[in-house]
C-alpha cells in the first residue's frame, strides 16, 4: 500500500493590525477603518487588518448614523455587526501602527507606534460629532485623501 506525502502546512505571516483611534469611536475612526479596508481590497493587498477603537467611549453607542449615511453614499461597505470599542493596551500592543485623528491623541497615547493624521497630512481630522451629514462628508473626504498616504507608508513594502 501507498502511502501518500503529507505537505507540511505553510506557516502564515500574522497580519499586521492598522489601528485608527479617535474619541469615541462612532464617527472618524470607523469611517478611516471602512475607507482603508475597501482600498486595500480594491488593490488587492493582503497581509493587514484595519480597526478602529475609541479613547472615550460610551457604553451603549452605535455607529453615527452621518458616518453610516457617508459611508453609503460614497460607495464604503460599513461592517453592520460594528460596535465602538473602548482602546485597551492590547489593541495598542498589538497594532502595527496606530493612527489617530489628531496630535493631541497621538500625545495621549504616549505609544511608540502611533502617529496621527496631522504628520500624515500636515491636517487634523476635527471631530464632526452632533453636526449635520455635510461635516460628515467633509470627514470623510478629508480621510480618504489621506488613504493613498497610509498605503504608501506602511502597507507597500
Amino acid at each position: 500500500m501507498e502511502q501518500k506525502k503529507v505537505e507540511p502546512k505553510k506557516k502564515t505571516e500574522p497580519k499586521k493590525k492598522i489601528l485608527f483611534v479617535c474619541t469615541g469611536n462612532t464617527c472618524r475612526s470607523p469611517m478611516a477603518e471602512a475607507a482603508l479596508r475597501k482600498e486595500l481590497r480594491r488593490k488587492k493587498i493582503s497581509g493587514f487588518v484595519v480597526a478602529s477603537a475609541g479613547i472615550c467611549v460610551e457604553k451603549g453607542s452605535v455607529l453615527s448614523p452621518n458616518s453610516a449615511q457617508a459611508l453609503a453614499e460614497a460607495g464604503i461597505p460599513v461592517n453592520k455587526t460594528f460596535r465602538p470599542r473602548q482602546l485597551t493596551e492590547k489593541l495598542l500592543h498589538d497594532a502595527y501602527v496606530v493612527i489617530t485623528m489628531t496630535e493631541a491623541q497621538t500625545h495621549r497615547l504616549n505609544c511608540k507606534n502611533a502617529t496621527s493624521f496631522y504628520a500624515i497630512a500636515g491636517k487634523e481630522i476635527p471631530d464632526p460629532y452632533g453636526q449635520d451629514i455635510d461635516v460628515y462628508r467633509m470627514t470623510l473626504r478629508a480621510i480618504r485623501e489621506v488613504i493613498p498616504l497610509i498605503i504608501k507608508t506602511w502597507c507597500m513594502g
